[in-house]
């Protein structure tokens, strides 16, 4: 991999490891990968870039979340959020930008966060991402009997 990208907003998609991705899918069994593409697709079902996934009803899936880390993320997370509250469970990859608008809105108030000890290694990188990163997962409202 280019590490020269890595360091630079050339791109603003991270393939998740595939080991930290089994990880969390032991817990949470999940059946939908909201941003992915053929070649990162972490889940049987998918939505591509072109499939627009911020568009897409994510019903009551257990989706995984890697989204681009671009200027749309925060959308992508208010995205989550909003799923979850009509019955998705969203499990979310996030770099910990604890000082974000999106980070203080959604994350902070409304999610379960667990830090990244140390740094990823994304998709075939051999050193770590230039960032923090952090679990964020969005749980539907519990249904009172």
């Amino acid at each position: 991999m280019n590490t020269d990208l890595m360091f630079s907003s050339a791109t603003d998609q991270w393939a998740t490891p595939r080991a930290f991705f089994d990880q969390w899918n032991e817990i949470f069994r999940f059946t939908l990968d909201v941003c992915a593409d053929a070649a990162n697709a972490k889940c049987a079902r998918y939505f591509t870039r072109e499939d627009n996934g911020l568009a897409q009803d994510w019903g009551q899936d257990v989706c995984w979340m890697n989204p681009p880390y671009g200027r749309e993320i925060g959308r992508w997370v208010a995205k989550a959020y909003r799923e979850s509250r009509a019955g998705a469970t969203v499990v979310c990859l996030l770099p910990a930008r604890t000082d974000t608008a999106w980070w203080h809105d959604y994350i902070i108030p409304m999610a379960k966060v667990t830090f990244i000890r140390g740094r990823l290694k994304f998709g075939d990188a051999t050193s770590g991402a230039p960032f923090p990163s952090a679990v964020a997962v969005f749980y539907p409202p519990k249904v009172v009997p």
